[in-house]
């Protein structure tokens, strides 16, 4: 990508708006976007995704060099994650169960949605989230520290893709918030993200997996977070950016399982 494409802006924009990395600000200081410019510039939502992966992998061969096992070198990689997203897609995670399961009508669901106390559901959820994802990738690294380095790239990219989906499928559950703000994203970028992503998706092939246990975790990483739009719009009746990091967080805990399970 040559300095000042419109590639390279994009994927400022989604270092930017997706994770905490402090370079991203820095490289696009010269081409300010705005929330408008959110529709196009997820094309590159999965390469931003991929790096953010590669980080967690290069986190975990440290952990490895430095003697650490498994079941401790796996949690560091997705801490991580985590401190490297912000806790965003957790945070969506934690407002929708406690949205989903403490409200008894839609309009007291989206008010706790936005309460930014967490309940027992979320913290319920958050714990599930972490254990579920740090467990599995301990199991892959068991098997193989290449693959596992495979599996944390493409799921990373893979989920933050699939969270477009709520975005893509349901209309804003209220006309405020990210998720109203950001807008529907163009069929034209959806389609760029999703080629980019099954491409990153696929990585574990490189490390020595079977090319149907990568599609095995492409199907399970798509179904989960289609599963999150199902119950969007059954609990809220659309979308919002919760929504979208409860969607990230099903189909990234769903690639490592359908991993770590070894079909």
């Amino acid at each position: 990508m040559r300095p000042g494409s419109p590639l390279l802006s994009d994927f400022c924009f989604c270092l930017r708006f997706f994770t905490r990395l402090p370079f991203a600000s820095a490289v696009s200081k010269s081409n300010a976007q705005s929330l408008a410019d959110f529709p196009r510039a997820v094309r590159m939502l999965p390469v931003a995704g991929g790096l953010v992966g590669a980080i967690a992998a290069f986190v975990m061969g440290v952990a490895f060099g430095l003697g650490f096992p498994p079941p401790l070198a796996a949690p560091l990689a997705i801490c991580s994650l985590v401190l490297l997203g912000g806790a965003m897609h957790e945070d969506g995670l934690a407002d929708c169960a406690d949205g989903f399961s403490g409200g008894t009508t839609r309009e007291r669901k989206l008010e706790i949605m936005q309460d930014s106390r967490i309940g027992t559901f979320g913290a319920v959820a958050l714990v599930l989230s972490l254990y579920l994802r740090a467990a599995s990738l301990a199991l892959i690294v068991d098997e193989s520290q290449g693959l596992a380095g495979a599996v944390l790239i493409g799921a990373a990219a893979l989920s933050r893709t699939a969270s477009l989906m709520p975005l893509a499928l349901l209309p804003p559950a209220r006309e405020n918030g990210t998720g109203f703000a950001a807008g529907k994203p163009e069929r034209a970028a959806l389609k760029v993200a999703a080629c980019f992503a099954v491409v990153f998706a696929l990585a574990p092939v490189v490390a020595g997996a079977y090319l149907a246990r990568s599609l095995a975790g492409i199907a399970a990483a798509t179904g989960a977070a289609y599963a999150i739009v199902l119950l969007a719009r059954k609990q809220i009746g659309g979308q919002t950016g919760d929504v979208a990091g409860a969607a990230q967080q099903f189909s990234e805990i769903a690639y490592y399982l359908a991993f770590a399970a070894r079909l």
